[in-house]
């Protein structure tokens, strides 16, 4: 009997740790509040969303030199090519427009800010928006090439959500930095693995016993 309901406490406290996580927002402080983690989309945003306007080539080079929190390895968000889901396809790599949200700054403007196609995303975003500083409404570049014409880029403007491109060389855009992945894995909290062992105690004694 005592066998039986330690491993029913043990079941309900695993399924109640996996229920916790289920219900976790989606963006997860790291780095002190310098970064923010996406766990839906596995990717890290640098918390400051703005850096000096410049050319894509510049732009990527200042993100691969980028150190947040004695974190490297950051780069530009990429455009996924071809999207289904923009407003507009012209041809088999080539979907711009609205709700491209295959893409992961369109799948952080709509999905993850709460923006809303043709509307700024000062206007309508919901409380993740609060996490960030200095969104720039004007065009942010991507590290993703323009397939029809390799002397531009793709970019995202948060003016109403517009997948777009503009030209390497001579066209100055913000930079928003990204990280794959989760860049500081949190680990079960201490207090909950010692209660786990506690629980593995008392089998232990109850299986002594008998």
């Amino acid at each position: 009997m005592i066998k039986n309901r330690i491993l029913t406490i043990l079941s309900a406290t695993f399924i109640s740790l996996s229920a916790m996580g289920s219900a976790q927002a989606a963006l997860v402080e790291r780095l002190g509040g310098l970064a923010y983690y996406d766990d839906v989309a596995d990717i890290t945003w640098r918390a400051n969303a703005t850096s000096n306007r410049m050319t894509w080539q510049d732009a990527n080079d200042w993100v691969m030199n980028l150190n947040i929190g004695g974190v490297t390895g950051w780069r530009l968000p990429e455009s996924i090519q071809p999207d289904a889901n923009c407003s507009r396809q012209n041809g088999s790599d080539n979907s711009a427009g609205f709700n491209c949200t295959n893409s992961e700054m369109g799948n952080l403007f709509y999905n993850v800010l709460g923006g809303s196609a043709g509307t700024s995303i000062y206007e309508s975003h919901n409380s993740n928006f609060d996490l960030f500083n200095n969104v720039e409404v004007i065009g942010y570049w991507t590290g993703t090439d323009f397939e029809p014409n390799l002397d531009r880029a793709w970019n995202f403007t948060f003016s109403g959500g517009i997948q777009g491109s503009n030209n390497k060389d001579f066209t100055l855009l913000f930079s928003w930095a990204v990280h794959s992945g989760d860049v500081a894995a949190v680990p079960v909290p201490a207090a909950v693995w010692l209660f786990i062992s506690g629980l593995l105690g008392l089998f232990g004694i109850a299986r002594y016993r008998h």
